[in-house]
């Protein structure tokens, strides 16, 4: 029996098709942080009072300021209340501006929102201010929270259902749900179609990166993972700039509905893998895809080695019951998990303060994603130089060193601290590239979806837990950066103990993923010399 890595090699493992799967699977990165923006670009606290229109019943002629005056108690500063307003009464003008109204109550017919950098936002479109002020961080919680779920959902059923099925399904949903979210009539039709498009996009950034993977031979195989990454830091950009030009968020969701209907016209022909394919038997399949990609990559088939595929081949039936049975493999995925874990509970407590800085909003949302950007070019480069374990271990380090230093300084030094944060994204972006790279590579074919679901699921529980560390800067701003920073710290320790996985083969069987590749390899010397004959056939071809 051959392995798929020779089938790889022999047709091609990074040929025309290999680009250009990793191209169709990468691109809808772009749109995938555009998604936050109607939680990043909102002023949780605009300038604003109650609507009290009521008074024009009784004069239609007051000025703005007469009926301010009239109808609005004044604060202890002098400055009109912004939550309260005087209970309205049917009364006749000239007996209000005698007496007055005493009796105040909470705004009753809604605010007027002024001053404000947007034309709408979901704070002013639903009224999430005074009592409901917390309700916005709420719907961050939600989205991450979807996140979460379609870790859980789309990771695991991949291993039953294919790679492709849970790579399209995402797209579908994602389309319907951005357009429901720029239709939404209240906040809680908003927060379901948030909760929806975050299990979508969880579902489609794991299983997409694993279909390409899956289909790239050794020494390219980080390439999917950092190209996906690459995406999402340039759509960091573009929502900046949409956002910028577009101030509805309702609009905005449009905006991304029409770019996600071009990627649900072209998702339909993405092929399935045949790693999985042939881990699943179902042998006629993966022939059919393996002779496509090889005239695809104008390279020729060796005669008995489809022959060779059948040979000895057992159906891996994967599952968490394949992980939790392996001492090997818990560990692997408990480090990975708790590192993926701590990074992005780091990046999005930063992400979801961009607009506390002190800077314009949307320069410093450019300069997150601008500078990401060269993060994954130089994670492909830097993970073949030095590999996973050094790569990643160094990013923690880095990231939480940055972080911690921006404790250093009055909270007054906006360039400064911004300048420390944006290098800490930087690193912190960087590792989870290389745990997205790593989690792949550590786990055999009949458990990696079930491995990088899991680990996603990590991922978007620090993501999730985010929001409400950064609540806790209410009792002292610094908080929220010691406690991710502290954790990056641990967790950069702790990957000292994986083992190190550049330039080897995807591993097939729990077996390989343990370490004991080379002596299976020993003892199944049949095998090896099928490879060595296949080789030197395909050499003369």
């Amino acid at each position: 029996m051959v392995d798929f890595g020779e089938i790889l090699r022999t047709i091609g493992d990074f040929g025309f098709f290999q680009k250009l799967i990793i191209l169709v699977l990468t691109f809808p990165n772009l749109l995938l942080p555009v998604y936050f923006c109607s939680l990043l670009f909102i002023r949780s606290d605009p300038e604003r009072h109650c609507n009290t229109d009521w008074i024009l019943a009784a004069d239609s002629n007051l000025t703005t300021e007469e009926q301010l005056n009239l109808t609005l108690p004044r604060q202890e500063d002098g400055t009109f209340s912004r939550c309260q307003m005087f209970v309205p009464v049917e009364r006749d003008i000239g007996d209000i501006r005698e007496h007055g109204i005493n009796e105040t109550t909470g705004c009753r017919h809604g605010w007027v929102y002024y001053d404000t950098m947007y034309e709408a936002t979901i704070v002013t479109d639903f009224d999430l201010v005074c009592d409901k002020s917390e309700m916005a961080q709420l719907a961050q919680t939600i989205f991450m929270g979807g996140l979460l779920a379609g870790s859980f959902v789309f990771g695991p059923a991949a291993e039953s259902y294919g790679r492709r099925r849970t790579t399209q399904l995402p797209v579908v949903l994602l389309l319907i749900f951005a357009t429901v979210a720029g239709l939404s009539p209240n906040f809680y039709v908003y927060m379901l179609s948030q909760f929806i498009i975050g299990a979508a996009l969880g579902g489609y950034r794991i299983n997409s990166t694993v279909l390409a993977t899956e289909w790239i031979g050794v020494s390219k195989r980080s390439l999917a993972s950092c190209m996906s990454q690459m995406f999402a830091a340039v759509g960091q950009c573009a929502m900046a700039g949409l956002v910028y030009a577009v101030r509805d968020w309702r609009k905005v969701q449009f905006v991304i509905a029409g770019g996600q209907a071009f990627i649900f016209l072209y998702i339909w022909w993405i092929p399935e893998s045949a790693r999985w394919l042939l881990g699943q038997e179902r042998i006629e399949e993966a022939n059919k895809l393996i002779r496509r990609v090889a005239a695809i990559n104008k390279k020729k088939i060796p005669e008995n080695l489809l022959d060779e595929v059948t040979e000895n081949r057992e159906v891996q039936r994967g599952g968490i019951k394949e992980i939790l049975t392996s001492t090997v493999l818990m560990k692997y995925l408990f480090i990975i998990s708790f590192a993926w874990f701590s990074l992005n509970l780091g990046y999005f407590c930063l992400v979801l303060n961009v607009g506390k800085l002190g800077l314009n909003i949307f320069l410093v949302q450019f300069l997150f994603g601008i500078t990401e950007a060269p993060a994954h070019f130089l994670c492909i480069w830097v993970l073949e130089l030095i590999g996973r374990r050094k790569s990643l271990t160094s990013t923690l380090l880095t990231s939480s060193f940055f972080c911690l230093l921006t404790l250093a300084f009055p909270r007054d030094s906006t360039v400064v601290i911004t300048a420390l944060i944006t290098a800490g994204k930087f690193f912190l972006n960087w590792g989870g590239s290389v745990c997205l790279v790593y989690i792949q590579e550590l786990f055999p074919t009949s458990v990696r979806q079930t491995a990088v679901g899991f680990g996603s699921i990590a991922y978007r529980g620090g993501g999730l837990l985010s929001p409400l560390l950064n609540i806790l800067a209410v009792y002292h701003w610094s908080i929220p950066i010691v406690v991710f920073s502290s954790l990056t710290l641990i967790s950069g320790a702790l990957v000292f103990l994986l083992p190190e996985t550049r330039r080897k083969e995807l591993p097939d069987a729990t077996d390989e993923a343990e370490g004991k590749r080379n002596m299976t390899k020993k003892n199944t010397g049949s095998d090896s010399n099928i490879v060595t004959h296949n080789s030197r056939k395909s050499t003369k071809l």
